[in-house]
This record gives structure tokens, C-alpha cells and sequence, in this order.
């Protein structure tokens, strides 16, 4: 696992786009900083930039350097959260701007899955973290579901978890809006 967390750390550091496996189910990954990454990713997916993508990160203290103000609510849902959550936050920074849709918010989740929880904490800033498909297409479970239309187009396949034949499921999805408002995305 050390040697793919350092290659796939140098592929994030060179603008390069990695699939690694995640929190949830694997993802296509870049450096949430750099608007040319953040093009590919959309270009893989055959995605217009108008539907957002999520970044990842490893701690809730990331969570405030991308984020203008966070909702006190956002700490005890992340707290309280025993699956995978997103949630989506007004007022993005530090983050490429063509990642962030007209409003300017983004989904955040913060993974505590050991290899991207690890990957982020050594590459230091958000990772984005999309399902392996191509836009409109059923989301793979596992990575033998992943198209070779995919694997053909990222610069770096981790190897970690490769034959982990589990199914889990996309995130919960949460909007957290002004004055308070909490709207379920997705459960």
C-alpha cells in the first residue's frame, strides 16, 4: 500500500488523474486545486462542467480551508454519521474554479477508509473523488466493474483493493443551505 500511496501521490502532484478505490465505491481522482485536472476528470466522464463533483479529504479540519463558513450542524452530522457522508457547502474556496457550479458550492465528504484517508493526508490538499464511469452509465461496485474505456484514460491505477469483490454504496448526500436548512440529496 506505501508504494501505491507514492505513486499515486506523484501523479496527483504532476496534474496527473489516478482511480483508487475510496470510502465508498472507486473513484477518479485528481488534484482539486488544478482546473486542468479538474478538466480531464470531466472529459473522462463525458460530463458537462455544470454538474459538480466532490472533492475528498482526511480530517474535518480541511473542511474549514475549503469552506467559507461552515454550518455548526455539518460537525455533528460528520460526527454522528456511521456511513459514508457528503455534504454540500455554500461559499467553496481554494478549490479550481471550474470544479464549483454557478452557486459556488461543493460537496465535501471526509473519508476515514484507510487508503484515501492516507492518500489524503499525504498529498496535503482535496482530492476530487467521482464515481469510475462515464457520466450516464451504472456506477461499478467493484473494480472488475469499471469500463477499460476508463482504466485506458488516468495516468495511475492503484492496485490496493483490486480483487476486494464487496459492493458498497455511494455516499449520503446532504445539502446544508442558509439559515439552516438541511435537504437530503441522496440516502
Amino acid at each position: 500500500m506505501i508504494e501505491d500511496l507514492k505513486k499515486a501521490c506523484q501523479v496527483l502532484y504532476d496534474g496527473g488523474i489516478i482511480l483508487y478505490p475510496t470510502d465508498t465505491v472507486w473513484g477518479i481522482g485528481c488534484d482539486a486545486t488544478n482546473p486542468e485536472a479538474v478538466q480531464r476528470v470531466y472529459e473522462i466522464k463525458q460530463r458537462t462542467d455544470s454538474k459538480a463533483l466532490l472533492v475528498m479529504v482526511d480530517s474535518t479540519v480541511k473542511v474549514d480551508f475549503y469552506v467559507d463558513v461552515v454550518p455548526p450542524v455539518a460537525w455533528d452530522l460528520i460526527e454522528l454519521t456511521d456511513k459514508p457522508l457528503t455534504l454540500i457547502y455554500d461559499g467553496a474556496r481554494n478549490l479550481a474554479p471550474n470544479l464549483l457550479p454557478e452557486d459556488g458550492s461543493i460537496g465535501i465528504r471526509v473519508t476515514t477508509e484507510k487508503f484515501s484517508q492516507q492518500l489524503c493526508q499525504r498529498f496535503r490538499k482535496a482530492i476530487i473523488s467521482t464515481s469510475a464511469n462515464i457520466s450516464g452509465q451504472p456506477t461499478p461496485a467493484n473494480f472488475s466493474e469499471i469500463s477499460e474505456e476508463i482504466k485506458a484514460q488516468v495516468d495511475y491505477i492503484v492496485e490496493y483493493r483490486q480483487n476486494d469483490m464487496s459492493r458498497p454504496k455511494p455516499s449520503s448526500i446532504i445539502k446544508l443551505g442558509k439559515g439552516g436548512q438541511v435537504k437530503v440529496i441522496r440516502q
